[in-house]
């Protein structure tokens, strides 16, 4: 373990402490003022025993006394400082987390995407921790351990029933002593979307408590995920780690296509996911937050493979041509047509789902082309399916296409889903079902858990509801507006 650059021997600590005393103009009653003040325990007597050298006070105690002292040497400096005639900003920091941190984000602006965990590393050396960054696979069951961080290669770690999967899931940071080894597990976050988790290792026990190093492992956290993401637009290194098996040629186009499974504001979360992911063909989704609307799509194009593939993502990228131009719901369902009719011959067709909700109202305009219906949850249990909009699949004519409307409430749910997630059959061919999905969503929404928690496990019981082996792709996007 590498000793933070502040750390040196008691007897030198306390002797500096002494020394700075002397500088600080506080007589000891004053000092023990000072300390008390800040949670120590000690009386004045024994603050002044230590001072001299007769008294040996835990370190907690002489780390309390040492800010009191430091505290009023800075009071000290700035009464001495020359004012300027406006304020000035700080100088760059030299030392301190925040120097750790800018230094790792200037490294990385001209790093492979492999340097980003060895810098990140370096960066934890500066904090005064030993780190290992572990991104979760795209199935979100694995926890994979990245190299460059100088340990040796070490086995995934499971999502489920492990404290890293623990972090991962719930998005809280948590400590271990796990086999003699002090850490502290810090969820790994590009904005809200989940990359996978930070370990940081730390000296002493005692140093899981530290709130300062909690939140400053915390910012490292944040860092390290977006370069990782960042960086993994010109390199393959990231993708390849969170890859548990080949990808197919249509399940690389629609993933290229997708935004992050997981995004948020203050009054929105929304989280999507998709299966199988080495294989999908006909599903997409697509979202987009601003401060008062906010966009979804779900589609579902007919077939499978790279035709399928194709389709999804044609359509999906005229709708959302048409929507970052400023077209509504009903012009948006007519780029969608338009491409699908004037590029796949026969009858070639997509379904899904355009909606749009004006935060401000709560009204929600939505199109369904074809596609089942969105459920709609309100106080932890769904009221009912938005089946208005109903128009023949994209691709079809555009005859008869009407844009249907719903009032929703802060603390309402929203799921979109394909008929993959419905229709899955187990080895008795007993479907998934509307009425079982509708189950699990209440029972998910009762136990708390967060949009990209639910999703992960809905995709999961869907997969082994079919014994892990899905006939058709299911996605499911599921919108949670914040209860004020």
């Amino acid at each position: 373990m590498t000793a933070s650059p502040e750390q040196v021997p008691a007897d030198a600590r306390r002797a500096r402490l002494h020394a700075a005393f002397g500088h600080a103009d506080l007589t000891p009653e004053q000092l023990w003022t000072r300390y008390f003040g800040l949670g120590g325990n000690a009386d004045l007597i024994d603050v002044e025993a230590h001072l001299e050298g007769l008294v040996e006070l835990p370190d907690v105690d002489g780390d309390l006394l040492a800010v009191a002292v430091n505290e009023r040497l800075d009071e000290l400096r700035a009464a001495w400082r020359v004012p300027y005639s406006r304020p000035l900003r700080p100088p760059r920091p030299t030392t301190g987390p925040l120097a750790a941190l800018l230094q790792l984000l200037e490294a990385a602006r001209t790093a492979a995407p492999e340097q980003v965990v060895p810098l990140a590393a370096e960066g934890g050396r500066a904090l005064g921790v030993e780190i290992a960054v572990h991104v979760v696979d795209h199935e979100q069951r694995r926890l994979v351990r990245l190299p460059g961080d100088g340990s040796p290669p070490a086995e995934p770690v499971t999502v489920e029933g492990t404290l890293p999967g623990r972090v991962f899931r719930t998005g809280q940071l948590l400590p271990s002593e796990a086999g003699g080894l002090p850490r502290l597990w810090v969820p790994l976050l590009d904005g809200a979307d989940r990359i996978g988790v930070l370990e940081a290792r730390v000296a002493a026990a005692r140093d899981l408590e530290d709130p300062g190093l909690r939140e400053q492992c915390s910012w490292l956290a944040s860092m390290v995920a977006h370069l990782l993401v960042s960086t993994s637009t010109h390199g393959d290194a990231l993708e390849r780690a969170r890859r548990s098996r080949p990808r197919s040629p249509s399940a690389e186009l629609v993933w290229q296509q997708l935004p992050p499974l997981t995004a948020a504001t203050h009054d929105f979360v929304l989280a999507g996911l998709l299966e199988p992911s080495s294989d999908v063909g006909g599903d997409a989704f697509d979202y987009a937050l601003a401060e008062d609307t906010v966009s979804m799509t779900v589609l579902d194009a007919m077939g499978h493979g790279l035709g399928a593939g194709l389709m999804a993502a044609a359509a999906l990228a005229a709708a959302r041509s048409a929507r970052r131009a400023g077209r509504g719901i009903h012009d948006q369902a007519g780029a969608v047509d338009e491409v699908i009719a004037g590029t796949f011959s026969g009858s070639a067709f997509v379904t899904g789902v355009l909606a749009e909700l004006d935060v401000t109202s709560g009204r929600l305009r939505y199109v369904r082309a074809g596609h089942p219906p969105p459920l709609l949850l309100r106080a932890g249990r769904v009221v009912k399916q938005l089946d208005g909009g109903l128009r023949v699949p994209f691709g079809l004519g555009t005859a008869g296409v009407a844009v249907a409307e719903e009032v929703l409430e802060p603390g309402d749910w929203l799921a979109l889903y394909t008929d993959g997630i419905t229709e899955a059959r187990d080895a008795d061919g007993r479907w998934f079902g509307e009425e079982r999905l509708v189950e699990f969503l209440t029972r998910a929404a009762a136990d708390g858990q967060p949009p990209p928690e639910t999703v992960r496990r809905l995709v999961h019981a869907v997969l082994e509801h079919q014994g892990g082996l899905l006939q058709d792709d299911a996605s499911v996007l599921l919108a949670c507006w914040a209860a004020r």
